[in-house]
């Protein structure tokens, strides 16, 4: 069956692709040749990545001029050249040396860093919650994930999305309920181990805080391992921090660990703003009852013995663990256990730390 040249045309023009508009009103079709019943022609794409994506727009023209009575039909799909390979990022180089001991970084009022002298005592749960609640009591915040070997802040936060770098140097972090946030783990493969030593260690610690495009921020909220190891000394030294905030739970070995924690920050010459018992009561949901698993009072002792200040105590509940697990922080919504990160909040804002 002969098939007519503006048949063609015409079922050509028929074809949508993506972004708009259909391969004639596009100006994609190329050589377009009718000789009886086969048809030929070329779709130009400007790239690579542009060809991928009419795919469909050409099985869906091959198609319709079957239907339309061509017997043969040849497409050929071209591009201009090849995708330009984007910019090589890597992640974990050593550290490049630093003259004039800590520095501020640019656009970043202050800088508090949260840590504990042993995991498992809901540092990064503190770390997450307090950064939403600030952001949703009118701060700029930014949250970065210190702890290179386990990031956690992804998964507390909701995102899973790779930061893009046009240059290869400079990170766009990603934002998140209010949160512009950055993690080594956003940088891995899901459940891919970091098996760096010491000195990569502090080389990644050094991007992620020199090479993320942070912006204008009021506050940024660092999560860091936990213990008194490589990251923490190389943020100390290297970097202005407005101070820490240590975590523990009230339990007698916790405070053991968050002692040596104390101990560290004190040779280091970084202020310590104050301690909060996480984990500190728990409410059973059926009956009402509060029972003190960890202990209770713990924390708050030991603030008063070191002189130090005590910004609260935050309870154990199932809510917190459930909306850290789903990616959205307690403290994003409403009711009793966001009201205590907010009340964390505000008092780091009225006390000039946030």
């Amino acid at each position: 069956m002969v098939v007519e040249r503006q048949t063609v045309v015409n079922i050509l023009a028929g074809v949508a692709v993506p972004g708009g508009g259909d391969l004639v009103s596009r100006d994609l079709i190329r050589a377009l040749a009718v000789d009886g019943d086969t048809v030929r022609f070329v779709i130009e794409a400007a790239d690579p990545d542009q060809a991928r994506a009419l795919a469909p727009a050409q099985a869906e023209a091959e198609a319709k001029l079957r239907q339309a009575g061509a017997a043969s039909v040849q497409v050929v799909m071209t591009a201009h050249g090849p995708a330009p390979k984007p910019p090589s990022l890597k992640i974990g180089q050593h550290p490049t040396p630093q003259q004039g001991g800590p520095q501020r970084i640019s656009g970043i009022d202050r800088i508090i860093a949260i840590a504990s002298g042993k995991g498992g005592v809901g540092k990064s749960t503190v770390a997450s919650n307090l950064a939403v609640a600030l952001a949703r009591q009118g701060r700029r915040v930014g949250l970065l994930d210190a702890d290179i070997y386990g990031p956690s802040q992804p998964k507390m936060m909701g995102v899973s999305k790779r930061p893009a770098s046009p240059d290869g140097k400079i990170i766009e972090p990603l934002v998140a309920h209010g949160v512009t946030m950055m993690s080594i783990g956003l940088m891995l493969k899901e459940n891919e181990a970091v098996v760096w030593r010491g000195p990569m260690i502090m080389g990644a610690l050094q991007q992620l805080l020199g090479q993320v495009a942070w912006g204008k921020l009021d506050i940024l909220i660092i999560d860091l391992p936990p213990g008194t190891g490589d990251i923490q000394l190389t943020l100390c030294q290297r970097t202005h921090l407005t101070g820490a905030i240590v975590v523990s739970t009230p339990q007698d070995v916790a405070l053991l660990d968050a002692r040596k924690a104390l101990d560290m920050f004190d040779k280091l010459k970084t202020p310590v703003l104050g301690l909060i018992e996480n984990m500190s009561t728990y409410i059973c949901p059926n009956c009402g009852h509060e029972a003190h698993i960890f202990g209770h009072g713990g924390v708050a002792a030991e603030a008063a013995k070191l002189d130090l200040p005590f910004l609260g105590e935050l309870p154990l509940a199932l809510e917190v663990r459930v909306a850290g697990d789903s990616g959205t922080p307690i403290a994003a919504g409403e009711g009793a256990h966001a009201a205590a990160y907010a009340a964390l909040a505000r008092r780091l804002i009225d006390g000039g730390m946030a």
